[in-house]
Parts: C-alpha cells; structure tokens; sequence
C-alpha cells in the first residue's frame, strides 16, 4: 500500500511539504504542487479519509441527497444527479449520492460521518425536513429547489415564477384571452416545490392580462395520457386554442396527438408553450417554443456555491433564481376573432 513517504521520496520533497501540497494548509509553488499531484496519480495514493478528518483538511467529497420514491419520475431527476456529478468533477470533487426515501435519515448519516465537504439538496419538498437540519449543520448546504421556509439557506433555482409569467405573457401578446394550463400530476403538487410556484406565476399573470386560465393536473401519481387527451379536447370543443404545458414528454405528445386529429395546426390555429421543460422538446413531432428547464444551469451554480462557501463559511445565505429564456419555434399563433 503506497504511503505519504513514498510519495515523497518519489517526489523529491519531504512529508511535510506533501502534505502541505495536499492539505492547502500552506502555500507550496505550484511547479512543486503540480509535481506532488502527479506522484499522488502515479502510484495510486490515497489518503485516509479519517486521517484526513483529522488533519481538518477536505476530503473533495460533496454528498448529494436525492430520495428515489414509487412516484419519482426517473429521467428528470437523474438529469440532475448527472448535471451536479459533472459540475461536481470539473471543480476536482467526487458526489457520494444518497437514495433514502426518508431523505433526512441519509443526511443526518453523512453529516455525523464528515466524510463530506458539503451536502447538496434535490427533490425540494415545500416542507422539507432537511431544510432544519442544513440549518443546524456546520457543514455547507446548498439547496437546488426552494423550500417554503428557505430562511438561512442557500438555494439554487430557475424562477418559476417569472418563467409563468413570460408564458402567459406571451400568449397575451398574441391576443389570447383564455388558455389552458396543463399542468403536473396531482401529487407534485404536494411533494414539489416547483410545480406550485410555476403555477402561482401563470395565475399572478393570467389575473393581471386578463386571460381567463384553466389549470388541469395530469394524472394522480403518475402521467395518465387518456385524462390529458380529454382536458386537450374538452379546451379545444370550447373554442380555448392556447395551452402552456408545464408537464412531462408524454403530456406534451398527447396534446399535440388531439391537435393533430382535429386537422389544425400548432402556430396557426392552435398557440403551445411548453415552460420549465426539463427534456429536449427538440424531439417532439411539432416543434414548439419553450422556456427550458437546464440542470447544468442550477447544478453548476450550486457546485460554485458549495465550493465558495468552503473558503468563506461566512457567505451570507441567500436565494439565487435563474432567469427564464425564451426560445421560439413559431408555436404561438395570433388568436383569431
């Protein structure tokens, strides 16, 4: 087993400044450090993560806390477990990811271990119970979503809100008055942050244009393609020809699937947004605009974050919203009189 002595015998430096080198806890030159980092590789050094505790140096571990529940839809969520692994590498850290349904149990673990620099936070419930315990932790703990009661903590996001209100926005701006929101399954709106924020900013801004907006969920706990088509054809039988989909690929499929049946036409008779897509909406049989959800955004701020509040512990806490892009497809028709 290769020890910190062969290091720096291999090196040509003594223990001291190899660890120096690799604790940051004194300044060595960088041609010295480089030299140090490429012994470490070369003969597979691994420090011991206790010994390192002790040594108050960092272990380059961020643990990332994302519960996989029955209802969990599984390519969102792994879009950021991948986006914050990838963030995570390229600032020079590994993620111990945690699956535990009872979110809270596998971050209280890893705080107790310290075996991790920092946790970070996914699959944000309004009442999350691991907003407590990141304010309790001595530990840096960044959020990627917003708790109700965000008091104290940093949390990373895309603003749901204004991503609503461009959406509505627009559809006003093309003369619509009245339009339909086809929202997420019933229970995200329990579980979830985020659905009921985007919500709040379609009907804030719907209020205020003058839209008059209906809001249908898609299913109870997961997508039900057959209450989709009916919310879809119910709208359409009313004369409503605008809809903003906040919802998964499927949602999205279905409404085009009854637009299509009823030979009209995505941009001329019939307006569609997708807002807050997580997915590539490039895929889609009709090409629609969209307000893009983009894991890398918010798992890189979030790494970025983590990693300063490492070197300033006394950052303040605060809530950082990622403005909203709007990309056009021409989906969006002039509503006819």
């Amino acid at each position: 087993m290769t020890t910190i002595h062969d290091v720096a015998e291999a090196a040509g430096v003594s223990i001291s400044t190899v660890s120096y080198a690799l604790s940051g806890k004194r300044p060595v030159s960088e041609k010295t450090r480089r030299r140090i980092e490429d012994t470490v590789r070369s003969l597979g050094y691994e420090p011991d993560a206790g010994a390192r505790m002790l040594a108050g140096r960092r272990t380059h571990i961020f643990a990332l806390t994302e519960p996989l529940r029955a209802d969990t839809h599984a390519p969102t969520h792994m879009a950021f477990v991948l986006a914050t692994t990838v963030a995570a590498r390229r600032r020079g850290y590994d993620i111990l990811l945690l699956t535990d349904e009872q979110a809270s149990e596998g971050m209280n673990r890893v705080a107790a271990s310290n075996l991790v620099d920092a946790i970070l936070v996914l699959d944000v419930a309004p009442d999350d119970a691991r907003a407590d315990i990141a304010r309790a932790l001595r530990s840096p703990t960044v959020f990627i979503g917003i708790p109700d009661d965000a008091e104290g903590l940093t949390c990373v996001d895309l603003d749901f809100e204004a991503t609503g209100h461009l959406a509505i926005d627009r559809l006003a701006d093309a003369g619509h008055t009245a339009a339909v929101l086809l929202g997420q399954t019933e229970v995200s709106y329990v579980k979830s942050n985020f659905p009921r924020r985007l919500l709040r900013g379609v009907q804030a801004q719907a209020t205020l244009r003058g839209v008059a907006l209906e809001w249908a969920t898609t299913g109870v706990t997961t997508t039900d393609v057959s209450a989709v088509r009916t919310a879809v054809g119910t709208a359409l039988d009313r004369g409503i020809r605008a809809f903003v989909v906040h919802a998964v690929g499927d949602v999205h499929e279905a409404l085009l699937a009854v637009v299509a049946e009823r030979e009209l036409t995505v941009g001329t008779d019939v307006s569609v947004i997708s807002a807050a897509a997580s997915f590539d909406t490039t895929t889609l049989p009709v090409p629609v605009d969209t307000i893009p959800l983009v894991p890398q955004q918010s798992c890189e701020l979030a790494i970025d974050l983590a990693v300063q509040r490492l070197e300033d512990p006394h950052a303040p806490a605060r809530i950082h919203l990622i403005p909203p892009e709007y990309l056009s497809a021409g989906s969006v028709a002039p509503a006819r009189e």
